[in-house]
């Protein structure tokens, strides 16, 4: 019987390729035994910022470090277009079969992509900028591929955003965004791990000048 994944695992990740060998090994019961169990919070309080603040020409969207399709899952809507972009096959697969994205794009986000200029309206992303994961840097290739005007709605992990440098990122590309706007919130709705389960995330939202 396979060894339960947890949090413990994801956040001592330390390169991609932990990342590519965690996932493969969790795609299959990552939907069932880590959010639902938990009551994973971030993918549906993405969606519903997104619909706060978004607007009709915010398409096509980009969902970074899409893994399972949690976000997408929530954000679901006939009317936009939704690419899914991660660096695990794996979970792809699983979000594959949930029926709300365009397109599936395999690939490691902290390098260039293979993606035009200016191509999504807006960018989402749920529980990638966290430990073990991805920095800020990745910031610049997402402005890359937005168009001017396009939105972001992000969560940074709140232990993150200052130790990590977002706090920093933010300032240095402040010429190219609108000044951000931040919602602090619960991860878990049942989390009983006694270090991780009153995670918060800040939602960062701000728009491509």
């Amino acid at each position: 019987m396979p060894i339960k994944k947890t949090l413990k695992d994801a956040y001592s990740l330390k390169t991609p390729e932990d990342s590519i060998n965690l996932y493969k090994s969790w795609a299959a019961t990552y939907d069932n035994d880590f959010a639902k169990e938990n009551d994973y919070r971030s993918p549906i309080e993405i969606a519903k910022y997104f619909k706060k603040y978004s607007d009709h020409d915010d398409t096509p969207i980009l969902d970074v470090g899409a893994g399972t399709g949690l976000v997408g899952e929530h954000l679901n809507d006939p009317m936009r277009e939704i690419d899914a972009i991660d660096i695990s096959l794996e979970m792809l697969d699983i979000a594959r079969f949930k029926n709300c994205y365009s397109k599936l794009i395999e690939a490691d986000l902290t390098k260039k992509l293979l993606i035009n200029n200016d191509h999504y309206g807006s960018i989402v992303s749920a529980g990638t900028f966290t430990h073990g994961h991805i920095g800020p840097d990745v910031f610049d290739e997402l402005l890359r591929v937005t168009k001017s005007g396009g939105l972001f709605v992000l969560t940074i992990h709140s232990k993150l955003f200052k130790k990590a440098r977002f706090d920093k990122k933010l300032i240095e590309i402040k010429s190219n965004i609108t000044r951000p706007n931040f919602h602090e919130i619960q991860v878990y709705g049942n989390n009983p791990d006694i270090d991780h389960g009153s995670d918060k995330v800040i939602i960062t939202v701000f728009r491509k000048r």
